[in-house]
Protein backbone atom coordinates (compact mmCIF):
# COMPACT_ATOMS: atom_id res chain seq x y z
CA UNK A 1 0.00 0.00 0.00
CA UNK A 2 1.38 3.41 -0.94
CA UNK A 3 1.87 6.00 1.80
CA UNK A 4 -0.49 8.96 1.44
CA UNK A 5 -0.02 10.52 4.85
CA UNK A 6 3.12 12.47 5.65
CA UNK A 7 3.22 14.15 9.07
CA UNK A 8 5.77 16.72 7.87
CA UNK A 9 3.68 17.78 4.88
CA UNK A 10 0.40 17.88 6.78
CA UNK A 11 1.59 19.22 10.14
CA UNK A 12 0.48 22.69 9.03
CA UNK A 13 -3.07 21.38 8.71
CA UNK A 14 -3.34 19.39 11.94
CA UNK A 15 -0.53 19.65 14.43
CA UNK A 16 1.24 16.41 15.27
CA UNK A 17 0.51 17.00 18.96
CA UNK A 18 -3.22 17.20 18.18
CA UNK A 19 -3.00 13.93 16.25
CA UNK A 20 -1.21 12.23 19.13
CA UNK A 21 -3.59 13.64 21.77
CA UNK A 22 -6.66 12.58 19.80
CA UNK A 23 -5.16 9.16 19.14
CA UNK A 24 -4.53 8.74 22.89
CA UNK A 25 -8.08 9.92 23.68
CA UNK A 26 -9.52 7.35 21.28
CA UNK A 27 -7.35 4.52 22.65
CA UNK A 28 -10.17 3.50 25.03
CA UNK A 29 -13.92 3.22 24.32
CA UNK A 30 -15.76 6.54 24.26
CA UNK A 31 -19.23 7.88 23.53
CA UNK A 32 -18.92 9.97 20.37
CA UNK A 33 -21.41 12.03 18.38
CA UNK A 34 -20.79 13.01 14.76
CA UNK A 35 -22.61 16.00 13.27
CA UNK A 36 -23.01 17.11 9.64
CA UNK A 37 -24.39 20.48 8.49
CA UNK A 38 -28.08 21.26 8.02
CA UNK A 39 -29.56 19.81 4.80
CA UNK A 40 -26.72 17.28 4.57
CA UNK A 41 -25.50 16.36 1.10
CA UNK A 42 -23.54 13.33 -0.12
CA UNK A 43 -20.24 14.50 1.32
CA UNK A 44 -21.77 15.34 4.69
CA UNK A 45 -23.61 12.03 5.05
CA UNK A 46 -20.83 9.96 3.52
CA UNK A 47 -18.19 11.41 5.83
CA UNK A 48 -20.27 11.16 9.01
CA UNK A 49 -21.47 7.61 8.33
CA UNK A 50 -18.01 6.50 7.22
CA UNK A 51 -16.36 7.91 10.36
CA UNK A 52 -19.16 6.51 12.52
CA UNK A 53 -18.59 2.98 11.21
CA UNK A 54 -14.82 3.31 11.70
CA UNK A 55 -15.30 4.41 15.32
CA UNK A 56 -17.74 1.57 15.98
CA UNK A 57 -15.23 -0.88 14.51
CA UNK A 58 -12.72 0.46 17.06
CA UNK A 59 -15.07 -0.26 19.98
CA UNK A 60 -16.56 3.21 20.50
CA UNK A 61 -20.25 4.03 20.87
CA UNK A 62 -20.79 6.37 17.93
CA UNK A 63 -23.95 8.15 16.78
CA UNK A 64 -24.62 10.45 13.84
CA UNK A 65 -26.90 13.33 14.84
CA UNK A 66 -27.99 15.28 11.76
CA UNK A 67 -29.79 18.63 12.08
CA UNK A 68 -32.53 17.47 9.70
CA UNK A 69 -33.36 15.03 6.93
CA UNK A 70 -31.11 14.42 3.95
CA UNK A 71 -32.25 13.72 0.35
CA UNK A 72 -33.91 10.39 -0.34
CA UNK A 73 -31.16 9.36 -2.76
CA UNK A 74 -28.79 9.04 0.24
CA UNK A 75 -31.03 6.90 2.44
CA UNK A 76 -29.47 3.67 1.15
CA UNK A 77 -26.05 4.49 2.63
CA UNK A 78 -24.81 1.91 5.17
CA UNK A 79 -25.83 2.94 8.68
CA UNK A 80 -28.30 5.61 7.57
CA UNK A 81 -31.16 3.92 9.41
CA UNK A 82 -29.47 4.73 12.73
CA UNK A 83 -29.04 8.48 12.10
CA UNK A 84 -30.87 10.70 14.59
CA UNK A 85 -32.51 13.84 13.18
CA UNK A 86 -32.31 16.69 15.68
CA UNK A 87 -35.50 18.37 14.44
CA UNK A 88 -37.66 15.21 14.51
CA UNK A 89 -35.98 13.11 17.24
CA UNK A 90 -35.03 15.96 19.53
CA UNK A 91 -35.03 14.16 22.88
CA UNK A 92 -33.03 11.20 21.58
CA UNK A 93 -30.58 13.51 19.82
CA UNK A 94 -30.04 15.64 22.93
CA UNK A 95 -29.53 12.52 25.07
CA UNK A 96 -26.85 11.31 22.67
CA UNK A 97 -25.12 14.71 22.73
CA UNK A 98 -25.32 14.96 26.54
CA UNK A 99 -23.84 11.47 26.95
CA UNK A 100 -20.97 12.03 24.53
CA UNK A 101 -17.30 12.55 25.41
CA UNK A 102 -16.42 14.21 22.09
CA UNK A 103 -18.30 15.63 19.10
CA UNK A 104 -16.95 15.50 15.56
CA UNK A 105 -18.12 18.34 13.30
CA UNK A 106 -17.86 17.24 9.68
CA UNK A 107 -18.20 19.17 6.41
CA UNK A 108 -18.94 22.56 7.97
CA UNK A 109 -16.85 25.23 9.66
CA UNK A 110 -19.22 27.25 11.88
CA UNK A 111 -21.98 26.23 14.31
CA UNK A 112 -24.63 28.34 12.60
CA UNK A 113 -24.52 25.81 9.73
CA UNK A 114 -26.56 23.36 11.84
CA UNK A 115 -29.54 25.71 12.33
CA UNK A 116 -30.58 27.83 15.29
CA UNK A 117 -32.00 25.13 17.60
CA UNK A 118 -29.12 22.71 17.30
CA UNK A 119 -26.60 25.55 17.41
CA UNK A 120 -27.84 26.56 20.87
CA UNK A 121 -27.46 22.99 22.10
CA UNK A 122 -23.92 22.66 20.73
CA UNK A 123 -22.90 26.05 22.12
CA UNK A 124 -23.62 24.68 25.60
CA UNK A 125 -21.63 21.48 25.06
CA UNK A 126 -19.06 21.12 27.89
CA UNK A 127 -16.55 18.84 26.14
CA UNK A 128 -14.31 19.10 23.07
CA UNK A 129 -15.09 19.36 19.39
CA UNK A 130 -13.04 17.82 16.60
CA UNK A 131 -13.57 19.44 13.19
CA UNK A 132 -12.78 17.88 9.80
CA UNK A 133 -13.70 20.24 6.98
CA UNK A 134 -12.56 21.68 3.65
CA UNK A 135 -14.41 25.01 3.60
CA UNK A 136 -12.68 28.35 3.93
CA UNK A 137 -12.24 30.36 7.14
CA UNK A 138 -13.19 27.85 9.89
CA UNK A 139 -14.37 29.22 13.22
CA UNK A 140 -12.14 28.67 16.26
CA UNK A 141 -14.48 26.27 18.02
CA UNK A 142 -12.62 22.96 17.78
CA UNK A 143 -9.88 21.63 20.04
CA UNK A 144 -8.86 19.24 17.26
CA UNK A 145 -8.88 20.87 13.83
CA UNK A 146 -8.16 19.32 10.45
CA UNK A 147 -8.89 21.93 7.78
CA UNK A 148 -7.70 21.98 4.17
CA UNK A 149 -9.51 23.93 1.46
CA UNK A 150 -7.49 22.28 -1.30
CA UNK A 151 -8.94 18.80 -0.68
CA UNK A 152 -11.84 17.67 -2.83
CA UNK A 153 -14.20 16.59 -0.09
CA UNK A 154 -14.57 15.92 3.60
CA UNK A 155 -14.83 12.22 2.72
CA UNK A 156 -11.32 12.34 1.26
CA UNK A 157 -10.19 14.07 4.46
CA UNK A 158 -11.78 11.35 6.61
CA UNK A 159 -9.85 8.73 4.63
CA UNK A 160 -6.64 10.68 5.22
CA UNK A 161 -7.58 11.21 8.90
CA UNK A 162 -7.97 7.45 9.37
CA UNK A 163 -4.59 6.94 7.74
CA UNK A 164 -3.19 9.64 10.02
CA UNK A 165 -4.27 7.42 12.93
CA UNK A 166 -2.39 4.47 11.33
CA UNK A 167 -5.68 2.64 10.79
CA UNK A 168 -6.09 2.46 7.02
CA UNK A 169 -6.53 -1.31 7.23
CA UNK A 170 -9.66 -0.73 9.33
CA UNK A 171 -11.57 0.64 6.32
CA UNK A 172 -14.11 -2.03 5.41
CA UNK A 173 -16.58 -2.20 2.50
CA UNK A 174 -19.24 -0.13 4.29
CA UNK A 175 -16.81 2.66 5.20
CA UNK A 176 -15.41 2.57 1.65
CA UNK A 177 -18.92 2.89 0.21
CA UNK A 178 -19.73 5.93 2.35
CA UNK A 179 -16.44 7.70 1.61
CA UNK A 180 -16.57 6.96 -2.13
CA UNK A 181 -20.10 8.43 -2.27
CA UNK A 182 -19.02 11.73 -0.74
CA UNK A 183 -15.93 12.04 -2.91
CA UNK A 184 -17.95 11.29 -6.05
CA UNK A 185 -20.69 13.81 -5.28
CA UNK A 186 -18.44 16.63 -4.07
CA UNK A 187 -16.15 16.35 -7.10
CA UNK A 188 -19.07 16.36 -9.55
CA UNK A 189 -18.25 12.76 -10.50
CA UNK A 190 -14.51 13.60 -10.52
CA UNK A 191 -14.69 16.52 -12.94
CA UNK A 192 -14.02 19.49 -10.64
CA UNK A 193 -10.60 21.11 -10.34
CA UNK A 194 -10.21 19.83 -6.76
CA UNK A 195 -10.01 16.26 -8.13
CA UNK A 196 -6.31 15.43 -7.95
CA UNK A 197 -4.21 12.37 -8.66
CA UNK A 198 -4.33 11.71 -4.90
CA UNK A 199 -8.13 11.77 -5.04
CA UNK A 200 -8.06 9.09 -7.73
CA UNK A 201 -5.54 6.96 -5.79
CA UNK A 202 -7.77 7.14 -2.72
CA UNK A 203 -10.92 6.22 -4.65
CA UNK A 204 -9.04 3.35 -6.29
CA UNK A 205 -8.18 2.04 -2.81
CA UNK A 206 -11.82 2.46 -1.73
CA UNK A 207 -12.91 0.36 -4.71
CA UNK A 208 -10.34 -2.26 -3.74
CA UNK A 209 -11.79 -2.22 -0.22
CA UNK A 210 -15.33 -2.91 -1.46
CA UNK A 211 -16.92 0.28 -2.79
CA UNK A 212 -18.94 -0.72 -5.88
CA UNK A 213 -18.54 2.44 -7.95
CA UNK A 214 -21.19 1.63 -10.57
CA UNK A 215 -23.85 0.80 -7.98
CA UNK A 216 -23.05 3.92 -5.95
CA UNK A 217 -23.37 6.13 -9.03
CA UNK A 218 -26.70 4.50 -9.95
CA UNK A 219 -28.11 4.92 -6.44
CA UNK A 220 -27.25 8.63 -6.35
CA UNK A 221 -27.90 9.77 -9.92
CA UNK A 222 -30.17 7.26 -11.62
CA UNK A 223 -33.10 6.88 -9.21
CA UNK A 224 -35.32 9.82 -10.15
CA UNK A 225 -38.98 10.37 -9.43
CA UNK A 226 -41.23 11.50 -12.27
CA UNK A 227 -41.78 14.81 -10.46
CA UNK A 228 -38.06 15.44 -10.10
CA UNK A 229 -37.50 15.15 -13.84
CA UNK A 230 -40.43 17.45 -14.56
CA UNK A 231 -39.04 19.94 -12.03
CA UNK A 232 -35.71 19.82 -13.86
CA UNK A 233 -37.58 20.60 -17.07
CA UNK A 234 -39.18 23.61 -15.39
CA UNK A 235 -35.81 24.77 -14.10
CA UNK A 236 -34.30 24.60 -17.58
CA UNK A 237 -37.29 26.50 -18.96
CA UNK A 238 -36.53 29.23 -16.42
CA UNK A 239 -32.84 29.39 -17.36
CA UNK A 240 -31.57 32.87 -18.30
CA UNK A 241 -28.17 33.70 -19.82
CA UNK A 242 -26.36 37.04 -19.59
CA UNK A 243 -23.49 36.66 -22.10
CA UNK A 244 -22.03 40.11 -21.39
CA UNK A 245 -21.18 38.87 -17.90
CA UNK A 246 -20.56 35.21 -18.81
CA UNK A 247 -23.33 34.45 -16.32
CA UNK A 248 -26.43 32.26 -16.30
CA UNK A 249 -29.04 31.67 -13.61
CA UNK A 250 -32.10 29.56 -12.86
CA UNK A 251 -35.12 30.35 -10.67
CA UNK A 252 -37.63 28.04 -9.03
CA UNK A 253 -40.66 29.42 -7.19
CA UNK A 254 -42.55 27.77 -4.36
CA UNK A 255 -45.51 27.27 -6.70
CA UNK A 256 -43.35 25.48 -9.26
CA UNK A 257 -41.92 23.23 -6.56
CA UNK A 258 -45.40 22.31 -5.33
CA UNK A 259 -46.63 21.68 -8.87
CA UNK A 260 -44.02 18.95 -9.35
CA UNK A 261 -44.23 17.55 -5.79
CA UNK A 262 -40.80 18.74 -4.75
CA UNK A 263 -38.88 16.54 -2.33
CA UNK A 264 -35.65 17.40 -0.48
CA UNK A 265 -32.72 16.87 -2.84
CA UNK A 266 -34.69 17.31 -6.07
CA UNK A 267 -32.71 20.44 -7.01
CA UNK A 268 -29.30 18.89 -6.22
CA UNK A 269 -26.90 19.63 -9.07
CA UNK A 270 -29.39 21.61 -11.17
CA UNK A 271 -27.19 24.73 -11.03
CA UNK A 272 -24.52 22.83 -12.97
CA UNK A 273 -26.75 22.85 -16.05
CA UNK A 274 -26.46 26.63 -16.12
CA UNK A 275 -22.69 26.40 -15.75
CA UNK A 276 -22.50 23.91 -18.63
CA UNK A 277 -23.59 26.56 -21.16
CA UNK A 278 -20.86 27.43 -23.63
CA UNK A 279 -19.12 30.66 -22.63
CA UNK A 280 -20.57 30.74 -19.09
CA UNK A 281 -18.19 30.97 -16.11
CA UNK A 282 -20.63 31.99 -13.35
CA UNK A 283 -23.94 30.28 -12.56
CA UNK A 284 -26.58 30.57 -9.87
CA UNK A 285 -29.88 28.99 -8.90
CA UNK A 286 -32.46 30.83 -6.78
CA UNK A 287 -34.96 28.60 -4.97
CA UNK A 288 -37.86 30.08 -3.05
CA UNK A 289 -38.39 28.60 0.42
CA UNK A 290 -41.51 30.09 1.97
CA UNK A 291 -41.31 27.85 5.04
CA UNK A 292 -38.04 29.53 6.09
CA UNK A 293 -38.99 32.85 4.50
CA UNK A 294 -35.86 32.99 2.37
CA UNK A 295 -34.51 32.37 -1.10
CA UNK A 296 -31.85 29.67 -1.10
CA UNK A 297 -29.01 30.22 -3.53
CA UNK A 298 -26.29 28.00 -4.98
CA UNK A 299 -23.38 29.49 -6.91
CA UNK A 300 -20.91 27.76 -9.23
CA UNK A 301 -18.01 29.10 -11.26
CA UNK A 302 -15.18 28.12 -13.55
CA UNK A 303 -11.64 29.39 -13.34
CA UNK A 304 -10.50 32.18 -11.04
CA UNK A 305 -13.82 33.82 -10.18
CA UNK A 306 -14.47 33.14 -6.47
CA UNK A 307 -18.12 32.46 -5.73
CA UNK A 308 -17.11 31.94 -2.10
CA UNK A 309 -16.13 35.59 -1.84
CA UNK A 310 -19.15 36.69 -3.88
CA UNK A 311 -21.51 34.81 -1.55
CA UNK A 312 -19.80 36.16 1.57
CA UNK A 313 -19.91 39.72 0.28
CA UNK A 314 -23.54 39.81 -0.82
CA UNK A 315 -25.62 36.79 0.23
CA UNK A 316 -24.70 35.78 3.81
CA UNK A 317 -23.00 32.65 2.56
CA UNK A 318 -19.72 31.09 1.54
CA UNK A 319 -18.12 27.78 0.68
CA UNK A 320 -15.43 27.08 -1.92
CA UNK A 321 -13.94 29.27 -4.63
CA UNK A 322 -15.90 27.45 -7.35
CA UNK A 323 -18.91 26.23 -5.37
CA UNK A 324 -20.75 28.09 -2.64
CA UNK A 325 -24.17 28.89 -1.25
CA UNK A 326 -26.07 31.82 0.15
CA UNK A 327 -29.47 33.12 1.14
CA UNK A 328 -31.64 36.16 0.69
CA UNK A 329 -34.53 37.49 2.76
CA UNK A 330 -35.87 39.45 -0.21
CA UNK A 331 -38.51 37.82 -2.41
CA UNK A 332 -37.28 35.89 -5.40
CA UNK A 333 -37.85 38.70 -7.92
CA UNK A 334 -36.03 41.23 -5.72
CA UNK A 335 -33.21 38.76 -5.10
CA UNK A 336 -32.65 38.19 -8.81
CA UNK A 337 -32.78 41.95 -9.44
CA UNK A 338 -30.17 42.53 -6.74
CA UNK A 339 -27.99 39.73 -8.14
CA UNK A 340 -28.07 41.13 -11.67
CA UNK A 341 -27.36 44.64 -10.38
CA UNK A 342 -24.07 43.37 -8.93
CA UNK A 343 -22.76 41.88 -12.15
CA UNK A 344 -21.41 45.10 -13.75
CA UNK A 345 -19.07 45.46 -10.75
CA UNK A 346 -17.61 42.03 -11.53
CA UNK A 347 -17.68 42.25 -15.33
CA UNK A 348 -13.90 42.54 -15.74
CA UNK A 349 -13.24 39.59 -13.43
CA UNK A 350 -15.84 37.48 -15.19
CA UNK A 351 -14.55 38.33 -18.66
CA UNK A 352 -11.01 37.42 -17.61
CA UNK A 353 -11.93 34.23 -15.76
CA UNK A 354 -10.46 31.12 -17.33
CA UNK A 355 -13.21 28.89 -18.71
CA UNK A 356 -11.05 25.79 -18.84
Amino acid sequence: MYEIWDYIVYSQLMEKSQIQNLQAFLASPKNIVIVPHRNPDGDAMGSTLGLCKYLKNKGHTATVVAPNESPAFLHWLPGFEHVLKFDKQNKQAKRAIDASDLIFLLDFNALHRVGDDMQKTLEGYPHNFAMIDHHQQPDTIATYLYSDTSISSTCQMVYQFIEMLDDITQIDAEIATCLYTGIMTDTGSFRFRSTTSLTHRITADLIDKGAENNKIHNQVYDVNSYGRLLLLGQALTNLKALPAYKTAFITLSEEEKKKYEYQKGDTEGVVNYALSLDGIVFAAIFIEDKEQGIVKISFRSKGAFSVNQFARNHFNGGGHDNASGGRSELNIEETVAYFTSLLPTYQKELQESDEN
